[in-house]
Protein backbone atom coordinates (compact mmCIF):
# COMPACT_ATOMS: atom_id res chain seq x y z
CA UNK A 1 0.00 0.00 0.00
CA UNK A 2 1.77 3.35 -0.71
CA UNK A 3 1.09 6.83 0.60
CA UNK A 4 0.00 4.77 3.81
CA UNK A 5 2.05 4.40 7.54
CA UNK A 6 4.43 2.13 7.46
CA UNK A 7 4.04 -1.32 7.98
CA UNK A 8 5.26 -2.51 11.60
CA UNK A 9 6.20 -6.07 10.20
CA UNK A 10 8.71 -4.48 7.80
CA UNK A 11 9.80 -1.86 10.05
CA UNK A 12 10.77 -4.51 12.53
CA UNK A 13 12.64 -6.62 9.60
CA UNK A 14 14.75 -3.64 8.84
CA UNK A 15 18.26 -3.82 9.83
CA UNK A 16 18.76 -1.86 13.11
CA UNK A 17 22.31 -0.34 11.74
CA UNK A 18 20.59 1.06 8.73
CA UNK A 19 18.58 2.74 11.74
CA UNK A 20 20.82 3.86 13.74
CA UNK A 21 23.02 4.98 11.01
CA UNK A 22 20.05 7.28 9.66
CA UNK A 23 19.64 8.44 13.15
CA UNK A 24 23.27 9.35 13.80
CA UNK A 25 23.38 11.65 10.83
CA UNK A 26 20.58 13.25 11.37
CA UNK A 27 21.85 14.08 14.90
CA UNK A 28 25.46 15.09 13.62
CA UNK A 29 23.62 17.09 10.94
CA UNK A 30 21.73 19.17 13.75
CA UNK A 31 25.21 19.90 15.59
CA UNK A 32 27.20 20.61 12.73
CA UNK A 33 24.82 22.24 10.62
CA UNK A 34 25.77 25.80 11.46
CA UNK A 35 29.54 24.81 10.82
CA UNK A 36 30.41 25.24 14.48
CA UNK A 37 33.18 22.32 15.67
CA UNK A 38 32.19 20.69 18.70
CA UNK A 39 34.37 18.54 21.11
CA UNK A 40 34.33 16.62 23.91
CA UNK A 41 30.76 15.06 23.42
CA UNK A 42 29.67 13.42 27.07
CA UNK A 43 29.10 9.62 26.46
CA UNK A 44 27.79 7.04 29.47
CA UNK A 45 30.79 6.40 31.54
CA UNK A 46 30.18 2.31 31.11
CA UNK A 47 32.95 0.71 29.02
CA UNK A 48 32.99 0.71 25.33
CA UNK A 49 30.51 -2.03 23.81
CA UNK A 50 31.36 -4.30 21.22
CA UNK A 51 28.76 -6.30 19.39
CA UNK A 52 30.44 -8.75 17.18
CA UNK A 53 28.24 -9.46 13.63
CA UNK A 54 25.82 -6.56 14.85
CA UNK A 55 24.53 -6.56 11.21
CA UNK A 56 27.04 -8.20 9.12
CA UNK A 57 29.52 -6.64 6.78
CA UNK A 58 28.72 -3.21 5.62
CA UNK A 59 28.22 -2.23 1.57
CA UNK A 60 31.24 -0.45 1.92
CA UNK A 61 34.62 0.81 4.20
CA UNK A 62 36.79 3.39 4.72
CA UNK A 63 40.08 3.46 6.33
CA UNK A 64 40.63 5.15 10.25
CA UNK A 65 43.26 7.96 9.85
CA UNK A 66 45.62 9.42 12.13
CA UNK A 67 46.56 12.86 11.24
CA UNK A 68 45.85 16.53 11.66
CA UNK A 69 42.28 17.62 11.95
CA UNK A 70 41.90 21.82 11.39
CA UNK A 71 38.25 22.73 11.89
CA UNK A 72 37.86 25.44 9.07
CA UNK A 73 35.83 27.57 7.62
CA UNK A 74 34.76 29.58 3.79
CA UNK A 75 34.06 33.15 3.58
CA UNK A 76 33.00 35.40 0.52
CA UNK A 77 35.43 38.27 0.08
CA UNK A 78 36.26 40.86 -2.35
CA UNK A 79 39.86 41.77 -3.89
CA UNK A 80 40.75 45.11 -3.31
CA UNK A 81 43.34 47.68 -2.08
CA UNK A 82 44.41 48.82 0.89
CA UNK A 83 42.20 52.18 2.17
CA UNK A 84 40.59 54.93 0.20
CA UNK A 85 41.32 58.28 0.86
CA UNK A 86 40.74 61.51 -1.04
CA UNK A 87 43.48 64.37 -2.29
CA UNK A 88 42.44 67.57 -2.14
CA UNK A 89 44.12 70.69 -4.08
CA UNK A 90 46.46 72.36 -2.17
CA UNK A 91 48.07 75.91 -2.76
CA UNK A 92 45.97 79.16 -3.95
CA UNK A 93 44.32 76.66 -6.99
CA UNK A 94 44.57 77.58 -10.71
CA UNK A 95 43.75 75.45 -13.75
CA UNK A 96 44.51 71.56 -13.51
CA UNK A 97 46.79 70.40 -16.62
CA UNK A 98 47.77 66.82 -15.55
CA UNK A 99 46.09 63.70 -13.22
CA UNK A 100 48.21 61.02 -13.14
CA UNK A 101 46.70 58.04 -14.13
CA UNK A 102 43.71 55.78 -13.09
CA UNK A 103 45.49 52.92 -11.95
CA UNK A 104 48.59 54.01 -11.81
CA UNK A 105 51.21 53.37 -8.65
CA UNK A 106 52.95 56.99 -7.20
CA UNK A 107 55.86 56.61 -5.09
CA UNK A 108 57.61 58.87 -3.02
CA UNK A 109 58.78 62.20 -4.77
CA UNK A 110 56.16 61.29 -7.47
CA UNK A 111 54.15 63.37 -9.63
CA UNK A 112 50.44 63.04 -8.27
CA UNK A 113 48.72 65.79 -10.58
CA UNK A 114 49.62 69.22 -12.23
CA UNK A 115 48.01 72.86 -11.24
CA UNK A 116 49.22 75.61 -13.97
CA UNK A 117 51.92 73.03 -15.13
CA UNK A 118 53.41 72.75 -11.98
CA UNK A 119 53.33 69.14 -10.15
CA UNK A 120 52.07 67.98 -6.66
CA UNK A 121 54.42 65.38 -5.56
CA UNK A 122 53.78 62.82 -3.08
CA UNK A 123 55.69 62.41 0.38
CA UNK A 124 55.26 59.97 3.05
CA UNK A 125 53.41 60.66 6.46
CA UNK A 126 50.21 60.52 8.67
CA UNK A 127 49.84 64.28 8.91
CA UNK A 128 48.53 66.41 6.15
CA UNK A 129 50.52 69.26 4.35
CA UNK A 130 48.59 72.39 5.85
CA UNK A 131 51.20 74.99 5.59
CA UNK A 132 54.07 75.87 3.84
CA UNK A 133 57.24 75.15 5.82
CA UNK A 134 60.22 77.65 6.33
CA UNK A 135 63.47 77.93 8.68
CA UNK A 136 62.13 78.50 12.27
CA UNK A 137 58.96 76.38 12.20
CA UNK A 138 58.84 73.54 14.04
CA UNK A 139 56.56 70.24 14.46
CA UNK A 140 55.78 66.86 13.00
CA UNK A 141 55.34 67.86 9.72
CA UNK A 142 58.50 69.50 9.76
CA UNK A 143 59.80 65.86 10.98
CA UNK A 144 58.19 64.05 7.52
CA UNK A 145 59.17 66.51 5.18
CA UNK A 146 63.35 65.40 6.39
CA UNK A 147 62.22 62.00 7.12
CA UNK A 148 61.56 62.52 3.05
CA UNK A 149 64.48 64.36 2.15
CA UNK A 150 66.42 62.11 3.95
CA UNK A 151 65.32 59.11 2.06
CA UNK A 152 65.45 60.95 -0.98
CA UNK A 153 69.26 61.64 -0.92
CA UNK A 154 68.89 65.10 0.43
CA UNK A 155 71.13 64.61 4.11
CA UNK A 156 72.99 67.63 6.08
CA UNK A 157 71.09 68.35 8.73
CA UNK A 158 69.43 66.66 11.52
CA UNK A 159 65.94 64.64 11.75
CA UNK A 160 64.13 66.31 14.20
CA UNK A 161 61.13 68.99 14.36
CA UNK A 162 62.64 72.04 13.64
CA UNK A 163 62.65 73.47 9.95
CA UNK A 164 66.92 74.71 10.27
CA UNK A 165 69.08 76.79 8.09
CA UNK A 166 69.89 73.19 6.83
CA UNK A 167 66.43 72.08 6.60
CA UNK A 168 65.88 75.21 3.67
CA UNK A 169 69.59 73.82 2.19
CA UNK A 170 68.07 70.71 1.37
CA UNK A 171 65.21 71.69 -0.22
CA UNK A 172 66.88 74.25 -2.68
CA UNK A 173 68.71 71.17 -3.74
CA UNK A 174 65.45 69.35 -4.00
CA UNK A 175 63.54 71.81 -5.70
CA UNK A 176 66.60 72.56 -8.13
CA UNK A 177 66.31 69.03 -9.06
CA UNK A 178 62.67 69.39 -10.24
CA UNK A 179 63.35 72.70 -12.02
CA UNK A 180 62.10 74.90 -9.70
CA UNK A 181 62.68 78.28 -7.70
CA UNK A 182 64.90 77.89 -5.42
CA UNK A 183 63.31 79.54 -2.57
CA UNK A 184 64.11 76.84 0.71
CA UNK A 185 60.57 76.94 1.22
CA UNK A 186 57.74 74.32 0.62
CA UNK A 187 54.10 74.22 0.90
CA UNK A 188 50.74 72.12 0.06
CA UNK A 189 51.05 73.54 -3.54
CA UNK A 190 54.29 71.28 -4.10
CA UNK A 191 54.06 68.64 -1.53
CA UNK A 192 51.00 66.57 -0.50
CA UNK A 193 51.84 63.51 2.37
CA UNK A 194 50.52 60.32 2.49
CA UNK A 195 51.49 57.04 4.41
CA UNK A 196 52.68 55.19 1.77
CA UNK A 197 53.09 54.84 -2.18
CA UNK A 198 49.08 55.02 -3.61
CA UNK A 199 47.63 53.77 -6.20
CA UNK A 200 45.53 56.09 -8.53
CA UNK A 201 41.75 55.00 -8.38
CA UNK A 202 40.00 57.21 -10.14
CA UNK A 203 39.69 61.47 -9.80
CA UNK A 204 38.20 63.82 -7.46
CA UNK A 205 34.31 64.97 -7.46
CA UNK A 206 35.04 68.59 -9.22
CA UNK A 207 33.93 71.34 -7.19
CA UNK A 208 35.47 74.09 -9.27
CA UNK A 209 34.84 75.90 -12.33
CA UNK A 210 34.32 73.76 -15.32
CA UNK A 211 32.91 70.45 -13.82
CA UNK A 212 29.29 70.27 -12.71
CA UNK A 213 28.80 68.67 -8.88
CA UNK A 214 29.59 64.97 -8.72
CA UNK A 215 31.54 64.70 -12.21
CA UNK A 216 35.13 64.06 -12.24
CA UNK A 217 37.95 66.70 -12.67
CA UNK A 218 39.75 66.62 -15.88
CA UNK A 219 42.69 68.50 -17.02
CA UNK A 220 41.65 71.93 -18.01
CA UNK A 221 39.36 72.53 -15.02
CA UNK A 222 39.56 75.45 -12.85
CA UNK A 223 40.37 73.74 -9.43
CA UNK A 224 39.47 75.15 -6.38
CA UNK A 225 41.97 74.89 -3.25
CA UNK A 226 40.94 72.30 -0.86
CA UNK A 227 38.35 70.42 -3.52
CA UNK A 228 39.37 66.67 -4.17
CA UNK A 229 41.97 65.87 -7.01
CA UNK A 230 42.21 62.16 -6.68
CA UNK A 231 40.89 59.32 -5.32
CA UNK A 232 43.18 56.81 -4.20
CA UNK A 233 44.34 53.85 -2.22
CA UNK A 234 47.00 51.94 -1.07
CA UNK A 235 49.34 50.27 -3.63
CA UNK A 236 49.09 46.76 -1.14
CA UNK A 237 46.38 44.00 -3.16
CA UNK A 238 43.94 42.88 0.17
CA UNK A 239 40.64 41.48 0.33
CA UNK A 240 37.95 42.37 2.70
CA UNK A 241 35.61 40.29 4.02
CA UNK A 242 32.84 40.00 6.99
CA UNK A 243 32.05 38.03 9.69
CA UNK A 244 29.20 37.38 11.82
CA UNK A 245 29.90 39.26 15.19
CA UNK A 246 29.35 36.10 17.24
CA UNK A 247 32.37 34.21 15.05
CA UNK A 248 34.68 37.43 15.09
CA UNK A 249 37.17 34.87 17.38
CA UNK A 250 37.70 32.53 14.14
CA UNK A 251 39.34 35.75 12.31
CA UNK A 252 41.76 37.29 14.95
CA UNK A 253 44.27 39.68 13.76
CA UNK A 254 47.16 36.99 12.68
CA UNK A 255 44.97 34.36 11.53
CA UNK A 256 46.42 32.23 9.07
CA UNK A 257 44.07 32.26 5.78
CA UNK A 258 44.11 31.17 2.40
CA UNK A 259 42.42 32.73 -0.60
CA UNK A 260 41.06 30.96 -3.61
CA UNK A 261 41.10 33.92 -6.70
CA UNK A 262 38.59 33.73 -9.28
CA UNK A 263 40.83 31.63 -11.66
CA UNK A 264 41.55 29.41 -8.81
CA UNK A 265 44.71 30.25 -7.56
CA UNK A 266 45.17 29.83 -3.85
CA UNK A 267 47.66 32.38 -2.45
CA UNK A 268 47.94 32.70 1.44
CA UNK A 269 47.69 35.47 3.27
CA UNK A 270 47.00 36.38 7.26
CA UNK A 271 44.22 38.70 9.24
CA UNK A 272 45.84 42.04 9.46
CA UNK A 273 42.80 44.06 10.54
CA UNK A 274 39.44 43.34 12.28
CA UNK A 275 37.07 45.99 12.82
CA UNK A 276 35.90 47.27 16.63
CA UNK A 277 32.20 48.06 15.69
CA UNK A 278 29.28 45.53 14.33
CA UNK A 279 27.20 46.71 11.63
CA UNK A 280 24.10 44.83 10.01
CA UNK A 281 24.52 43.54 6.55
CA UNK A 282 22.77 45.04 3.48
CA UNK A 283 20.74 41.85 2.96
CA UNK A 284 17.71 42.72 4.40
CA UNK A 285 16.78 38.88 5.04
CA UNK A 286 19.80 38.71 7.02
CA UNK A 287 20.46 41.53 9.45
CA UNK A 288 23.09 39.95 11.81
CA UNK A 289 25.70 41.90 13.00
CA UNK A 290 29.07 41.39 10.86
CA UNK A 291 32.63 42.69 11.66
CA UNK A 292 34.64 44.06 9.12
CA UNK A 293 37.81 41.93 8.05
CA UNK A 294 40.67 42.46 6.12
CA UNK A 295 43.69 39.96 4.89
CA UNK A 296 46.82 40.62 3.87
CA UNK A 297 49.02 38.54 1.59
CA UNK A 298 52.43 36.95 2.13
CA UNK A 299 53.63 38.07 -1.56
CA UNK A 300 51.35 41.22 -2.62
CA UNK A 301 53.21 41.30 -5.99
CA UNK A 302 51.88 38.01 -7.12
CA UNK A 303 48.41 38.73 -7.02
CA UNK A 304 46.50 39.06 -10.46
CA UNK A 305 43.03 39.70 -10.57
CA UNK A 306 40.76 42.58 -11.43
CA UNK A 307 40.03 45.21 -8.28
CA UNK A 308 36.12 44.27 -6.73
CA UNK A 309 36.52 40.52 -7.80
CA UNK A 310 35.06 38.06 -5.44
CA UNK A 311 37.51 35.59 -3.47
CA UNK A 312 36.79 32.85 -1.19
CA UNK A 313 38.71 33.25 2.30
CA UNK A 314 39.69 30.08 3.62
CA UNK A 315 40.12 30.21 7.37
CA UNK A 316 41.96 27.84 9.27
CA UNK A 317 40.56 27.73 13.02
CA UNK A 318 41.64 25.13 15.82
CA UNK A 319 43.82 22.51 14.93
CA UNK A 320 43.85 19.14 16.63
CA UNK A 321 47.15 17.22 15.95
CA UNK A 322 47.93 13.37 15.68
CA UNK A 323 44.12 12.04 16.27
CA UNK A 324 41.78 9.29 14.89
CA UNK A 325 39.25 10.30 12.51
CA UNK A 326 36.59 8.59 10.07
CA UNK A 327 34.01 9.92 7.97
CA UNK A 328 31.14 11.71 9.20
CA UNK A 329 28.82 9.33 7.99
CA UNK A 330 30.65 6.26 9.49
CA UNK A 331 29.00 7.36 12.71
CA UNK A 332 26.24 5.39 14.35
CA UNK A 333 23.74 5.98 17.18
CA UNK A 334 24.08 3.65 19.88
CA UNK A 335 20.32 2.28 21.42
CA UNK A 336 21.30 3.49 24.77
CA UNK A 337 22.16 7.03 23.10
CA UNK A 338 26.14 7.10 22.79
CA UNK A 339 27.41 6.99 19.00
CA UNK A 340 30.17 3.86 17.88
CA UNK A 341 31.31 2.88 14.43
CA UNK A 342 30.91 -0.34 12.83
CA UNK A 343 34.50 -2.29 12.60
CA UNK A 344 34.98 -4.54 10.10
CA UNK A 345 37.67 -7.03 10.51
CA UNK A 346 38.01 -10.60 9.07
CA UNK A 347 35.19 -10.28 6.89
CA UNK A 348 32.60 -9.68 10.42
CA UNK A 349 31.25 -6.71 11.89
CA UNK A 350 31.39 -5.62 15.50
CA UNK A 351 30.00 -2.11 16.60
CA UNK A 352 32.59 0.06 19.20
CA UNK A 353 31.54 2.60 21.09
CA UNK A 354 33.03 5.71 20.30
CA UNK A 355 33.65 9.62 21.91
CA UNK A 356 33.63 12.49 19.31
CA UNK A 357 35.99 15.23 19.29
CA UNK A 358 36.18 17.68 16.42
CA UNK A 359 34.31 17.52 13.15
CA UNK A 360 36.01 19.19 10.35
CA UNK A 361 36.45 18.32 6.92
CA UNK A 362 33.86 16.00 6.34
CA UNK A 363 35.41 13.89 9.44
CA UNK A 364 35.07 13.29 12.66
CA UNK A 365 37.18 12.54 15.62
CA UNK A 366 36.82 9.60 17.60
CA UNK A 367 38.42 7.91 20.78
CA UNK A 368 37.40 4.59 21.50
CA UNK A 369 38.94 1.40 23.08
CA UNK A 370 40.70 -1.10 20.32
CA UNK A 371 40.20 2.17 17.38
CA UNK A 372 43.70 2.10 15.47
CA UNK A 373 45.26 3.56 12.35
CA UNK A 374 44.03 1.26 9.20
CA UNK A 375 41.31 -0.31 10.30
CA UNK A 376 38.16 -0.46 8.11
CA UNK A 377 34.49 1.00 9.33
CA UNK A 378 31.26 0.61 7.90
CA UNK A 379 29.91 3.57 5.73
CA UNK A 380 26.47 3.73 3.36
CA UNK A 381 27.84 2.93 -0.65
Amino acid sequence: MSGGAPDPQTEERRPPGRRRLGLALLTVAALTGGGVAFTALATPEEPPAAHPGAEGPPPATAPVTRGDLTDSSQQDGMLGHLGERKINAGGPGGTLTWLAPSGSVVGRDGRLYEVDGEAVRLMYGSEPMYRTLKSGDKGTDVRQLEENLAALGYTGFDVDEEYTVKTAAAVKRWQESHDLKRTGTVGPDRIAFAGSAVRIKEPGSGSGTGSSGGDRVAPGDRIAPGSPVLTVTGSERVVTFRVPAAEAASAKTGTRVRVVLPEGARLPGKVTAVGRTATAGDDPQDRTPRIDVTVSFDDPAGVEGVDQSPVTVELAGETRRDVLSVPVNALLALPDGGFGVQVVENGAARDVRVELGMFAQGRVEVRGTGLREGMKVGVPS
